[in-house]
């Protein structure tokens, strides 16, 4: 009700709505909310150089990775009987937007996971749009890392009315054909609403880890796992599945004991209390029968046969094999893209990627003779559905390229 408000006066007001809820909502009074190139320079010469040469390897990782992705998907043409020839292109979309949340943590590496993302896959103008931190404005490696990531604008505008003015086109934005990132449950409920004006990557609800173990597994690091997940909110599940019971009581423990110190022990002790499970099954077989149930956004395995798992696993948004990964490796620039599916939507999506910049269009290409061939086919099909005046189109060419009308050999007689 309150997203559908918002967005329909946006709609409406456009521009006065946009700054109206800026100012309401984020304290964002100021004319402008692109962020300027002199603003850009300030807070790079500003960072420290350590934070930028790290954000240098993450940026490289996900930006090899995606290229890798983008040479896997292929355009081709085929003649699959003669005279008709069928293709496949790749068309990068046009405009995308990138949206990157504040809130809690500032996710600097979702700039990198978006809009890093969207340049490989060849989209030519990107936005991203992030929220003021303070009256400052953008966190200052947050900018940067849009800046760096290939941004070709940058706003400073959070929430439901950068979900709008993107998709819309509003305080100086290119209005977009998709729109990407992570946020809060208005900011979900906005790309849901908004889904159809404009495409989304996929619908995002609180982040999920899941870790399948047995005997051989660490019990501490397995703690440690998942409390690495229960500290993005109070609404974020974590669960255990294990075919040992000694393992699932040791974790047990290690949880307990190492909420006892974690510095965000207040977030992460409410999430385990509320959300954690620790689930012993039979075996791996069942143990891979729950965790595809569950559909997790994160799966970690840590089991003495983990490529059985990579094998036969078929519901997860992104898997971390063996104790030497971990969700965080993922998160943040290990090459792998962390926008990913939750509420198990895994079981019919995965996470963003360059496909989800590019359309995968058709096209067909007949010669006279094979077009004459097809058509009595064609024809009966749409008469069997009833659908006389598509059954005609069909007619119509097996009429023109009959006898007396002759086939040139150069259109394929």
């Amino acid at each position: 009700m309150v997203v559908g408000d918002m967005l329909r006066r946006i709609e409406d007001e456009r521009d006065s709505a946009v700054r109206h809820y800026a100012a309401q909502l984020d304290r964002w009074e100021k004319p402008e909310f692109r962020v300027s190139n002199d603003k850009i320079r300030d807070v790079s010469c500003r960072l420290p150089e350590t934070f930028k040469e790290d954000l240098a390897v993450c940026l490289r990782n996900v930006t090899q990775f995606a290229e890798l992705q983008r040479e896997s998907l292929k355009e081709f043409e085929s003649e699959i009987s003669p005279g008709i020839v069928l293709g496949q292109k790749l068309i990068p979309v046009s405009a995308a937007g990138c949206y990157i949340p504040g809130g809690k943590y500032p996710l600097i590496s979702a700039a990198i996971m978006s809009v890093a993302t969207a340049k490989v896959a060849g989209v030519d103008y990107v936005v991203g749009c992030a929220p003021p931190r303070n009256e400052d404005g953008i966190f200052p490696a947050t900018l940067y890392a849009l800046h760096a990531s290939g941004a070709t604008e940058i706003f400073c505008l959070g929430g439901v009315q950068a979900m709008a003015a993107m998709a819309r086109g509003c305080v100086g934005i290119r209005a977009v054909d998709i729109i990407t990132g992570p946020g809060n449950a208005f900011v979900a409920e906005a790309k849901r609403q908004l889904f159809g004006m404009v495409g989304i990557d996929l619908p995002a609800g609180p982040t999920e880890i899941m870790v399948i173990a047995d005997e051989s597994a660490y019990p501490e690091l397995v703690a440690t796992d998942l409390l690495g997940q229960a500290e993005h909110g109070p609404d974020s599940p974590a669960w255990l599945i294990t075919t040992s019971e000694k393992l699932g009581r040791e974790v047990m423990a290690c949880v307990d004991r190492l909420l006892e110190t974690l510095p965000t022990r207040e977030i992460a002790a409410v999430s385990w209390g509320n959300l954690g499970e620790i689930i012993v099954v039979e075996d791996d077989d069942a143990a891979i029968a729950l965790s595809d149930e569950y559909a997790p956004e994160h799966l970690e395995i840590q089991t003495k046969c983990n490529e059985y798992y990579l094998d036969k696993l078929r519901n997860y948004g992104s898997l971390f094999v063996g104790e030497e990964s971990t969700v965080a490796y993922g998160d943040k620039g290990v090459g792998t893209n962390h926008t990913l599916p939750t509420g198990r939507a895994a079981r019919y999506t995965g996470g963003l990627s360059v496909g989800k910049f590019i359309k995968t269009v058709t096209y067909q290409k007949l010669t006279r003779q094979a077009s004459r061939g097809i058509a009595p086919v064609m024809a009966r099909m749409c008469d069997a559905e009833g659908m006389l005046a598509h059954a005609a189109t069909c007619d119509v060419r097996f009429s023109r390229y009959s006898p007396p009308n002759k086939i040139s050999s150069e259109e394929g007689a």
